[in-house]
């Protein structure tokens, strides 16, 4: 299954039913009063977060939803019948906005969650409610509404509380691979991931978080360089952002303190928000280093980079520093609180599997 993670839909609620005027006519009831009744309600549209609906990929050929429009009333004091809702379902962390105007409309955080996205229009009256004293013989129905309709932006935001950012071929891939069951494809030539992944780390029995690797960005990427800035929508409800950085690149001639500032640049392009998030500094691929040189690099990097947050250095490869950096991340989510955006453990693994599952 290919994984998609934008779909612009139109949604049709029905259209209530139109109220009637009727009047009582029996045998042996010479003056039978009005009895016409009211038109059921229009079918609205609702969304439903789902957990086992992997991506939006429904949504990217089913276009068009309509719901069906509410009976008319009948006579006899006959109402009629209200047409039923379209659910539609979608997979947990979507976001929902009004595709013309803007307007937020859901966020689809937890399993079983639902929200209306267009609401049916109400039925008709018939003449029965307008009898009075004064007025025993209502000729006076009225129509029923018409449904809302609105072309919807459906974004899936993968829920995790470990983002990975960093530049392609930076090992974002191999780490989450050497710490969680997730298999992303990495290779021994510079590429970069086109999708986003999710790994469960589970630190012990009872303990355990979810980390998104995204496509790596690059210097530009505001500018649409890449795969531009499509994919950082998935760390937006991340508690923790991983700055992974190749200490030792193949290449002689490119510059790992550059690339870094390159990365913030970009990341305070796309949103301030995103960018005050807490955020950790990895120094991976230490393995190539020699080991004369490691610790002056490792010391040197930070300070060139003006980097005053917790730094840690690793070998995704080898696995050397991930254990302790796992840990650290573990004790840092439980001391932050539980409140956060990410899932928890037993609903992070569906999820996981379900973002994996691509062909």
């Amino acid at each position: 299954m290919k994984f998609v993670d934008e779909a612009v839909i139109e949604v049709h609620a029905g259209k209530g039913g139109d109220g009637v005027a009727s009047f009582r006519r029996e045998k042996f009831v010479p003056r039978g009063g009005p009895d016409g009744g009211d038109g059921g309600r229009g079918g609205g549209i609702y969304a439903v977060a789902d957990r086992d609906t992997n991506t939006l990929i429904d949504y990217r050929y089913a276009r068009i939803h309509r719901a069906k429009n509410g009976e008319n009333g009948r006579g006899a004091d006959c109402y009629g019948k209200s047409a039923p809702d379209v659910v539609l379902r979608m997979p947990v962390g979507t976001v929902v906005t009004d595709a013309e105007t803007g307007e937020f409309l859901a966020d689809l955080e937890r399993h079983g969650q639902k929200a209306l996205l267009a609401q049916g229009g109400a039925g008709g009256l018939g003449n029965l409610h307008f009898k009075s004293s004064v007025n025993r013989a209502p000729r006076q129905h009225t129509l029923g509404e018409p449904g809302e309709r609105r072309r919807l932006k459906l974004e899936l935001r993968v829920l995790a509380d470990v983002g990975l950012l960093g530049m392609p071929n930076a090992g974002k891939s191999t780490f989450i691979r050497a710490v969680s069951a997730a298999r992303p494809k990495v290779a021994d030539y510079p590429f970069t991931t086109l999708h986003p992944h999710l790994g469960v780390v589970r630190v012990d029995v009872s303990r355990s978080f979810v980390v998104a690797d995204i496509p790596g960005l690059i210097e530009g990427a505001a500018e649409g360089a890449g795969l531009g800035h499509q994919f950082l929508r998935h760390l937006a409800r991340t508690r923790l952002l991983l700055h992974v950085t190749d200490i030792a690149p193949l290449d002689e001639r490119a510059n790992p303190v550059k690339e870094a500032k390159a990365i913030l640049k970009e990341l305070r392009k796309y949103d301030k928000a995103l960018y005050r998030k807490p955020r950790w500094l990895v120094l991976n691929k230490v393995d190539l280093l020699a080991p004369g040189e490691r610790a002056v690099k490792v010391q040197r990097f930070p300070k060139q980079l003006g980097w005053k947050g917790r730094s840690y250095t690793i070998s995704a490869l080898t696995g050397e520093g991930c254990r302790e950096l796992i840990y650290a991340i573990m004790e840092y989510l439980e001391q932050t609180g539980d409140a956060g955006p990410g899932i928890r453990p037993a609903e992070a693994g569906r999820t996981a599997a379900a973002v994996n599952s691509e062909s």
